[in-house]
């Protein structure tokens, strides 16, 4: 029965993997559908050589420096517990990795290639687990000492502060850093309309991101015996709550709709284990309001270039999930209680601090020894051509 249950886990934790494996398609395509043709080669190569690096990354550094876990033992000792260890690292590699897929989205059409390379490995491999660490495996003793000031732990089930929090502010320096696309925002005030290139495309992202998510949620159990229906339940009604909200407050534009449900889905990872699934249904509403709110007034206010709007969905609903979730969480309001609303904001705000703190220094050094971007005329050209050679398009170039 041991032989089984081992199996059974590495079997659930695995077939986890494989799905938030699967979202990073879903970040890949929701980025080609929001950028002009031009840049969606781009969008493509860099989530996939994004995920190369941080498995290298997370593989030799960080997964080390969160768990004090590594590889470097004997195949003998890997294959412990039918190598439960090892699906468990795939699994939360794939959180790791969504820190450079999300960033992705903020800085697309105008990055240079190979210094946000450089960015992926340092930030997968020290910045994220870092706080991890610190979130998920008790480090420098923060954990107990909330719980012996308020009486209870910080409470992330799935990520809405340690992915999708940190993702977003992440992503912020390094947009401002950037600068906006070139004839984004003209100097007499005026907005460059930047329509998405394809509604297809970005459906499909947005699509597979939702189903995937349900393996992001429901499998952060982790072991088969604590799997439950209320995740997947939370999740569901969360996406609908996001969708409906988007829908109506972004007035049927199909990229707020389309967007809505990963705004839901974002905000109740956090306390998808510990809601009542009428309380997932208002985290997730009041979180496709706040992208749909915030994505405006970021681009159109404030005038900053995030392409894919991943402050507002990331970091903003991320940060919401965190707080919610010791709202929601509570008896009081139908949870199943086990959370306090301090010990929440508090390690919303320290996230919030790592992430920008540890971007400006990561993308400040690059800008500063590499540059950031791609030039005037090779943004013109496109990412496509100038980095790859080559469009989604080919009848562009010659035929030899």
């Amino acid at each position: 029965m041991e032989a089984v249950q081992s199996g059974g886990n590495v079997l659930f934790i695995l077939l986890g993997a494989i799905m938030v494996l699967a979202m990073h398609a879903g970040f890949a395509f929701l980025e080609v559908g929001t950028v002009r043709k031009k840049n969606q080669v781009n969008a493509l190569v860099k989530i996939l050589a994004d995920f190369a690096m941080s498995t290298v990354a997370y593989f030799f550094i960080g997964y080390s420096l969160a768990y004090g876990v590594n590889f470097f033992s004997g195949v003998e000792t890997l294959m412990d517990k039918n190598g439960f260890e090892l699906t468990k690292f795939f699994f939360l590699l794939t959180f790791a990795a969504a820190i450079p897929a999300i960033i992705s989205g903020g800085i697309a059409e105008r990055a240079s290639f190979n210094p946000q390379l450089i960015a992926t490995f340092v930030l997968v491999g020290f910045v994220y687990p870092f706080f991890e660490g610190i979130a998920w495996n008790q480090a420098f003793g923060i954990q107990a000492w909330l719980k012996m000031t308020f009486g209870e732990e910080f409470h992330d089930f799935a990520g809405s502060v340690v992915v999708h929090a940190m993702g977003g502010w992440i992503a912020l320096p390094a947009v401002l850093l950037l600068g906006a696309r070139y004839g984004r925002y003209s100097k007499d005030g005026r907005i460059s309309a930047h329509p998405p290139s394809s509604i297809p495309f970005l459906a499909l992202g947005a699509w597979i991101l939702t189903v995937g998510w349900f393996g992001f949620n429901v499998m952060s159990a982790q072991t088969l015996d604590k799997i439950s229906g209320l995740v997947a339940m939370n999740s569901l009604m969360a996406m609908v709550g996001g969708t409906l909200v988007a829908l109506l407050v972004g007035k049927n534009d199909p990229g707020f709709v389309h967007n809505g449900p990963l705004a839901g889905l974002v905000a109740v990872c956090a306390g998808s284990d510990l809601m009542h699934p009428i309380g997932a249904l208002v985290v997730g509403g009041v979180a496709g309001g706040l992208f749909v709110a915030m994505f405006t007034l970021t681009q159109n206010r404030w005038k900053i270039d995030d392409v894919l709007g991943v402050w507002p969905l990331h970091g903003l609903c991320g940060a919401w999930g965190g707080i919610a979730a010791g709202i929601f969480g509570s008896k009081a309001f139908g949870g199943a209680g086990g959370v306090a609303l301090m010990p929440q904001v508090i390690m919303t705000c320290l996230a919030i601090v790592v992430a920008v703190i540890g971007s400006l220094i990561v993308y400040g050094t690059l800008k500063a020894v590499l540059g950031l971007r791609l030039d005037q005329e090779e943004e013109y050209q496109g990412a496509d051509l100038s980095i790859h050679k080559i469009t989604s398009t080919p009848e562009r170039e010659a035929n030899w």
